[in-house]
């Protein structure tokens, strides 16, 4: 395994561990100011490297494409932090209590249109 994806696999078991504490050991009733920010981060972390992380794999699966290591690991990257960029925007309209199922969709067309044009 190369040094980056390992490094970004190390990163993603310390972004799950601090979410895991973040949900067990910071209340929100009892400190709101820091319980929603830590929330927060700690999900854009978590679902940025895991989700490259899976991304890295499904491209290496996916056999129309002839990339090199560095070219995946980019491309996985993007896609990774455009995906926990959406889900917490996602979150804090449910925390703000403007979600509907439409505009989850919406919003989650916005990043793949955004995806679209940053491959060409």
């Amino acid at each position: 395994m190369s040094s980056l994806p390992f490094g970004i696999a190390i990163a993603s078991v310390f972004s799950v561990t601090s979410l895991l504490i973040v949900l067990f050991r910071v209340s929100p009733l009892t400190a709101p100011a820091q319980a929603l920010p830590a929330f927060f981060v700690a999900v854009f972390l978590t679902v940025s490297t895991v989700g490259t992380i899976v991304f890295i794999v499904l491209w290496r699966f996916l056999p129309w494409h002839v990339w090199d290591t560095g070219k995946i690991t980019a491309i996985s990257l993007r896609q990774g932090l455009l995906l926990a960029l959406a889900m917490t925007v996602i979150l804090l309209f449910l925390v703000l209590r403007l979600l509907n199922w439409w505009i989850a969709l919406l919003i989650l067309g916005v990043f793949v249109l955004i995806e679209l044009a940053c491959r060409h």
